[in-house]
């Protein structure tokens, strides 16, 4: 009885240990969700804006041409997918590896169909367990990640589209709605259609082009792009945080109610331990009288 109660008592202690750790984890997560939350949602309007000019020349002007605008026979798809480095996130990474891993599965019959773009040591580490093919991979993001430190995996995969090693890129992204809803999201980032510029270009914008609409398009169409990347990216560390808070306050729940139950076995134990003492003592007394 006296080493079973050691042992409740010492599972009592690494729980709470336990639930001093998730509790830490869920504050630190609160905190930063805070900033990015605000980073994710300042970015919208500029990536917005971005596209409200460039759909409008694209959609205004008859003779522009671009590669990101002419949709080809679909041979190969890229698809870019952000994830953390970092786990106890909950589903976080978990939902867009699924959902993501069902669309290859159902659009392509081997690797050479496909190519992948990875943030984040999770993805990376998930694709490469299965020996799927990953072109290029961002890793070590910090928790306010600037657009430099996914500069380089932004351009590849647009100029790879630009240069026809592919035929349409993909966005896979968890989009932050609040700290307990985060959606995994399908993105079609390129081509870029002319009916879909169509109904996204203000009716009543007017633009004067220098030197001309198609040199302007040149310029802005991979800016536009690149900022659709950056932007889902912050989205994602928003969605990262909101997942962490969600997991660790979870973990605190969950440890504070396996303490009680410990605690509540514990002092049955220990009243059983006292009880049986007690008979012990009266049946010795009785003995000798």
């Amino acid at each position: 009885m006296a080493t079973n109660m050691r042992d409740i008592k010492r599972e009592i202690k690494s729980k709470q240990n336990m639930k001093q750790i998730t509790k830490a984890m869920e504050m630190v997560a609160a905190s930063r969700l805070r900033r990015a939350q605000e980073a994710a949602q300042a970015a919208r309007p500029y990536a917005e804006k971005m596209q409200e000019v460039v759909f409008s020349i694209a959609s205004g002007t008859k003779d522009v041409r671009h590669p990101m605008l002419q949709k080809r026979p679909i041979r190969k798809t890229g698809y870019l997918v952000i994830t953390s480095d970092r786990g106890l996130a909950g589903g976080y990474n978990a939902n867009i590896l699924r959902k993501l891993s069902q669309t290859i599965q159902a659009r392509h019959k081997s690797s050479d169909e496909y190519a992948l773009f990875v943030i984040g040591r999770k993805g990376r580490d998930y694709f490469r367990r299965r020996e799927m093919p990953v072109v290029e991979q961002v890793i070590g993001l910090p928790d306010s990640p600037s657009f430099a430190d996914i500069k380089s995996v932004a351009y590849t995969a647009v100029k790879m589209f630009e240069e026809a090693a592919y035929d349409e890129l993909y966005l896979y992204y968890n989009e932050f709605v609040n700290p307990l809803t985060q959606i995994p999201t399908e993105k079609r980032l390129l081509p870029l259609e002319s009916d879909e510029a169509g109904e996204s270009a203000s009716e009543n914008a007017s633009y004067e082009y220098e030197p001309s609409a198609q040199g302007v398009l040149d310029a802005l169409l991979p800016k536009y792009a690149e900022t659709l990347i950056y932007s889902a990216l912050l989205d994602g560390k928003a969605s990262e945080f909101g997942a962490r808070m969600t997991a660790m306050g979870n973990a605190t729940k969950n440890a504070t109610k396996l303490i009680n139950e410990l605690s509540l076995t514990y002092n049955r134990a220990r009243q059983a331990a006292i009880t049986q003492e007690i008979s012990e003592i009266v049946a010795g007394a009785n003995a000798q009288a």
